[in-house]
């Protein structure tokens, strides 16, 4: 039961009579059925449909929710709250009393809530104050969440660049389509019956080390043509957000997928249900 505490996250206490209510409004996730044991990933959109925070949901109290967020997106969190607040009987609080723990790979501790980003077989869970043996480094971590393909703003992406199809919010619940409006919802709605997104994250896999993206990002090649950016890399394993169109079609070519000029595999986590070139029920690896 590895377990660390995560010191670039951090939680915003949302409460009141009408917390409930102010959230299933504004964020993707349907917060209604979000059990007691859940940490559920949901997204605030612009207008546009584009991921402003990504962010994991879940009740505390009997009106309240933790949003376990990127300790630097906060305060600019809070404000985009306070700006949709209007008269709304909601309060929000950094709570720093509670450090975020993440764990994986065995028995959780009592309180601790099942991160739904990941299948249940990963075994990962959160654990928001104290309770667990703080035994795993981060790189375990990191390795972890690359290799179930689940990506997170400021380490994969930046604020108001992706859709939530593109980091796989449609299929690990993070969006709910049948709950109604909320910020951002015709355009997604759009993509999702339309079939029309072309961008999906998945895992990088290498036979050496792959390059660390430092200021400058490092494209996924099919030959002469860019399809992708990496982004998070623990050794041999990295995320990115590619291309899924532009990917098949180099498979169907018999073109070869590099990262600096050493060649690579790409991934979709089973769970997906994805394939290159379509949308369907059939995983499949490249």
């Amino acid at each position: 039961m590895p377990a660390l505490v995560l010191n670039d996250r951090k939680i915003v206490h949302v409460d009141g009579a009408e917390a409930e209510h102010f959230l299933q409004n504004l964020i993707t996730a349907n917060i209604e059925t979000i059990t007691a044991k859940d940490a559920w990933p949901t997204a605030l959109l612009t207008p546009q449909g584009k991921v402003l925070f990504d962010f994991l949901i879940s009740r505390a109290g009997e009106t309240g929710y933790h949003c376990d967020i990127a300790a630097d997106c906060v305060d600019d969190f809070i404000r985009r709250l306070t700006l949709y607040k209007l008269r709304a009987a909601v309060t929000f609080d950094e709570r720093d009393d509670l450090p975020v723990i993440a764990g994986w790979d065995g028995a959780a501790p009592v309180d601790a809530l099942q991160d739904k980003r990941f299948p249940d077989d990963a075994g990962a869970w959160r654990l928001y104050g104290s309770g667990a043996v703080l035994d795993a480094e981060r790189s375990a971590w990191d390795t972890v969440r690359i290799e179930n393909s689940v990506a997170e703003l400021g380490h994969d992406f930046a604020a108001s660049d992706v859709f939530p199809h593109d980091i796989l919010l449609d299929k690990n619940g993070g969006v709910d389509f049948r709950k109604g409006c909320y910020v951002g919802q015709e355009v997604v709605s759009r993509m999702q019956h339309r079939g029309t997104a072309r961008r999906r994250t998945v895992t990088v896999t290498s036979q050496t080390a792959l390059p660390a993206s430092a200021d400058a990002a490092i494209s996924i090649m099919a030959g002469d043509r860019p399809v992708g950016t990496l982004a998070s890399v623990a050794g041999k394993v990295g995320l990115a957000i590619v291309r899924t169109d532009r990917v098949a079609d180099a498979l169907a070519g018999d073109v070869a997928l590099t990262v600096a000029g050493a060649p690579v595999t790409l991934t979709f986590p089973q769970w997906t249900g994805l394939s290159f070139g379509t949308d369907d029920e059939t995983p499949a690896d490249a």
